[in-house]
């Protein structure tokens, strides 16, 4: 979900001292040990303002993920007070979300059967796998997970969601049902249902009012658009019968706040289940990570990631435990907060604990709300979630990887969520890897008019010392790239424009090797022995360097095999073998 725009950075707040032991993993506690009387005004009117969305946007999210609107605000108020417990942030907002919308709707509706309160366990199952998977990333200090995920693949992923998001609100804009069977087929249903007039006319113009309403106020950030919107739709629902008209409304919320409830169900898909909370676990936190270093940036707090992860965790588990789904960090609620003031955690208190005393005291006033108004939510927060911009921009600069981040978008669109996540983590992997495994190699040359040695790709003119071959690995040798490293150093061997007699690699570049890898070393230093060629090395980092003498590539009796600069190595050659001086050398490559 894309960061909220800057805006005016809160006074920071005082430092927190480092704690620890296990009250490390409490920052909520160290906040209120060092709170200060003058917050709190301003905390309780940004809890009050708050307020004013959560009710509706929590609703609406539960709606699109396939249980009973009330979930939604179980959701809401549980991990709002777990995170206030858990959350180094001090203005994140967690709540229920249309990121993981699609995520959870894949998992709940084939399995529930159409039984609402079985939807409901499912989805908690879910919090609970979601929360366990956060919690124990954070204890193993896996923060740096999401940073795997590039940002075409963010983008291919999160634009496959929120067109999947979209097309399963349309259906309840313009007020009928379909048999949800993945997003391409449901988009057909939709055109057939269409075509055969099976719109109807009243819930359509709620729903798309409300839309237009929000989409207009959400250019006056000091408005609540989505309550206005949301309120007017309720009225005008209640007022002129509309719901007798065909128009359907969230009905009687029960009165009361979630119970504690071990969520299970026997004999349903538990792999999927399982596979949907790591799924939302991944986009829960690489949202909630993107979101909270935006803020730390702003108010000059950081936050450490793996804090952020266990938050992230303990709020999702309390929720399932507490009959709520998983939930995520809110890039809308957010800034609602910051604008309204909000200085610490107790904000988030002050809404959760305002919506549970809605459930207690007047759960009759959403009645009326009509199912199309929540729809228009949604689609109003997904568009959100759309990147097109900056995709331009990757096409132009790069088009291989605006065509991975396609790649992601089509799979989230053809196999559904959960596969399309899987096949996201996939193609990150590849391209972590790729760029490893065919890595950018070159030969070394002296330029005339320029110090140091070169790329003769970049410089075709540079010359080549005679007898000497310097070669150039721009990445990490390992399993997977070995074989090619070999093939294109005998290549340019037989390139070279004279016989060569000694090969220098220039290894600033390489920062890691293997066993398979060091075996080949080992292998290719014995074939160019019995040719009469020796292997050195130049600009070997330390940590490669003990790695290189470990895997007895390198010995004490051979200083001379090891050089600190590729200047050097070159003054070294021509020392060793009485070739002619050659003016210029400095240690400087392109």
């Amino acid at each position: 979900m894309p960061p909220a725009p800057a805006r005016k950075p809160h006074t920071p707040l005082p430092a927190i001292s480092q704690q620890r032991g296990w009250l490390r993993w409490l920052p909520g506690l160290q906040t209120l040990r060092d709170y200060r009387l003058a917050w709190l005004p301003k905390d309780i009117t940004a809890g009050l303002v708050l307020t004013t969305m959560l009710v509706p946007v929590g609703i609406a999210y539960a709606e699109a993920s396939g249980v009973p609107g009330i979930y939604g605000l179980y959701a809401t108020i549980v991990p709002l007070l777990a995170y206030a417990l858990f959350g180094p942030s001090r203005i994140l907002v967690l709540g229920p979300d249309s990121a993981l919308a699609a995520l959870i709707l894949a998992v709940v509706l084939p399995l529930s059967g159409g039984d609402p309160m079985r939807a409901v366990t499912l989805a908690s199952m879910m919090a609970v796998v979601a929360g366990l998977t956060c919690l124990i990333a954070g204890l193993l200090r896996l923060g740096f997970i999401t940073e795997l995920l590039s940002k075409p693949i963010r983008y291919g992923y999160m634009n496959g969601i929120a067109l999947s998001v979209l097309i399963s609100q349309a259906p309840k804009l313009f007020g009928f049902g379909i048999d949800s069977q993945g997003p391409l087929s449901d988009l057909r249903a939709i055109a057939s249902a269409l075509s055969e007039g099976q719109a109807h006319l009243y819930s359509l113009l709620v729903g798309a009012g409300t839309l237009a309403l929000i989409l207009l106020l959400s250019r006056f950030r000091q408005l609540p658009g989505i309550l206005i919107a949301v309120t007017l739709a309720t009225l005008a629902v209640a007022l002129l019968d509309l719901d007798t008209q065909g128009v359907q409304v969230l009905g009687e919320l029960p009165q009361g706040l979630p119970s504690f409830t071990l969520p299970w169900l026997s004999g349903v898909d538990l792999a999927s289940v399982v596979l949907g909370g790591i799924a939302v676990a991944l986009v829960a936190f690489a949202d909630t990570s993107v979101l909270s270093r935006t803020y730390a940036a702003r108010t000059g707090r950081p936050v450490d990631p793996n804090q952020e992860l266990v938050a992230l965790g303990a709020a999702n588990l309390a929720g399932g435990l507490f009959q709520g789904f998983p939930i995520s960090s809110s890039s809308s609620r957010t800034p609602v907060a910051e604008a309204a003031g909000a200085m610490t955690q107790v904000a988030g208190i002050v809404g959760a604990l305002s919506v549970a005393l809605l459930l207690m005291l007047a759960p009759d006033l959403m009645q009326y709300l009509p199912t199309s108004a929540l729809a228009a939510v949604v689609i109003a927060a997904v568009i959100g979630l759309f990147v097109v911009t900056d995709l331009r921009r990757i096409f132009r600069v790069q088009q291989w990887e605006f065509w991975l981040s396609m790649a992601c978008f089509a799979g989230v669109l053809t196999f559904g969520v959960i596969p399309g996540i899987g096949i996201a983590v996939v193609l990150a992997v590849i391209e972590f890897l790729w760029d490893g495994w065919r890595p950018y190699y070159t030969v070394l040359g002296q330029v005339e008019g320029i110090r140091g040695f070169h790329d003769i790709k970049r410089h075709p003119d540079a010359r080549q010392i005679p007898g000497l071959l310097l070669f150039r690995w721009d990445a990490p040798l390992f399993f997977a790239n070995a074989e090619l490293f070999q093939q294109c150093l005998l290549q340019a061997l037989e390139k070279a424009p004279a016989p060569v007699r000694r090969v220098v690699i220039a290894a600033e570049p390489v920062t890691s090797i293997d066993v398979t890898s060091a075996d080949m070393l080992g292998d290719l230093e014995r074939m160019l022995a019995e040719a009469g060629i020796e292997l050195h090395f130049a600009e070997v980092k330390g940590p490669l360097k003990d790695k290189l003498r470990r895997f007895g590539l390198l010995h004490d009796d051979q200083p001379r095999h090891l050089q600190p600069t590729v200047s050097a190595a070159v003054e070294a050659y021509l020392s060793d073998h009485g070739d002619d001086a050659m003016p210029g050398h400095a240690r400087h490559a392109d």
